[in-house]
């Protein structure tokens, strides 16, 4: 069995399970790159968010690791605040031929639910999640809320129009960028 039909069995896995949380959409025209989404676990400072992550493949694929980064910013003692890269031992030395990429999002959106602060990525979120655990979570909270939760149309505009930028302007900055806030901010400063 050759890596293209088992990617089409493991996506046609993730498509047909509604009740994961999780979904992956090829990138492109190659089955080497793609975008992963999860759902933010209920109970955990995440719900109510859902997650991107960047997929890459090697051509190694089954036998080495999926590269994977979050592309939604994620306050986590294991993620990056600022690249969204992640320590989580399956992405790399656990990695299992055995294993999919719908193991590999579940295992990502388990580890929202357990931090591992003694194995961080970020240092200074695994700090503050040990020492001020109510901080980290309203943190946390906040960051879903900000990059992880879909806005409506008149919240992506208020607020670009809360940073001070006049409504036309900021309207049309938004047109042009899809609806997507943070393109947007930066085209306008740009």
């Amino acid at each position: 069995m050759g890596a293209g039909s088992r990617l089409a069995r493991e996506l046609a896995d993730i498509a047909g399970d509604g009740e994961a949380g999780v979904a992956l959409r090829p990138e492109g025209d190659s089955m080497e790159r793609f975008e992963g989404e999860l759902r933010g676990p209920p109970g955990t400072p995440y719900e109510g968010g859902t997650f991107r992550v960047d997929i890459k493949l090697c051509g190694q694929y089954p036998f080495s690791p999926p590269q994977m980064r979050f592309k939604t910013k994620v306050w986590h003692p294991n993620i990056s605040s600022q690249s969204g890269a992640i320590c989580l031992d399956i992405l790399k030395d656990a990695w299992s031929p055995a294993l999919s990429l719908k193991t590999a999002l579940l295992s990502l959106q388990a580890l929202l639910c357990s931090p591992e602060p003694n194995d961080p990525q970020d240092a200074v979120v695994a700090r503050q999640y040990l020492k001020e655990p109510e901080t980290w979570a309203e943190t946390a909270r906040q960051w879903t809320e900000l990059y992880a939760k879909e806005k409506s149309p008149d919240e992506k505009l208020e607020r670009l129009l809360e940073m001070g930028f006049p409504a036309e302007v900021a309207r049309a900055a938004l047109e042009r960028c899809g609806g997507n806030v943070d393109a947007a901010v930066a085209e306008l400063l740009g």
